[in-house]
């Protein structure tokens, strides 16, 4: 662990191009109760509090390898005109801090959907910043695979006609 670089911020930012309409990616990906049926990594979500476009909600994670379960508070604002929301851990754990923006725009064959995450582990978190920046990278492209792959198969059987000409 590192605790000599208390300034050092990790940074992930990862999209992924989702073959459907922008609408269709923008609800299924913000309904914050079917979470866990859209990521792999997330056990359950209760909402505490709904107030306009902001949620804050508790978020549990199946339990690790040592039957640990992960919980954690988040506040998300959701901005549907502009396609974006940012996020922020409101109970941070083993973080100093976890911003997190989303963003979503029409491109050629779909929705990019796209996740830019700032943070900064704790001193005595049991893994550095440096090392939370790589197993965060390497999560996103796993969930965003899977959250495409569900999201497309929901499209399709709802029979949202995907992605048209920009509007």
């Amino acid at each position: 662990m590192t605790t000599t670089e208390p300034t050092t911020v990790g940074h992930t930012d990862n999209s992924i191009l989702i073959a459907a309409g922008i609408d269709h990616v923008w609800r299924m990906t913000n309904d914050l109760e079917r979470w866990p049926e859209l990521f792999t990594e997330y056990a359950s979500v209760e909402i505490l509090e709904h107030t306009g476009d902001t949620y804050r909600f508790r978020l549990a994670m199946h339990p690790d390898e040592n039957g640990t379960v992960w919980s954690w508070v988040s506040e998300r604002t959701l901005d549907e005109a502009t396609h974006t929301v940012v996020a922020r851990r409101v109970e941070p754990g083993p973080f100093e801090f976890m911003d997190i923006r989303w963003e979503y725009t029409e491109a050629d064959g779909g929705t990019r959907m796209r996740w830019v995450q700032d943070f900064r582990m704790r001193p005595q978190a049991p893994i550095d910043t440096e090392g939370m920046t790589r197993r965060i990278d390497a999560n996103s492209k796993v969930q965003m695979g899977i959250i495409r792959d569900k999201v497309e198969a929901a499209a399709r059987e709802a029979g949202d006609p995907g992605p048209g000409p920009a509007r």
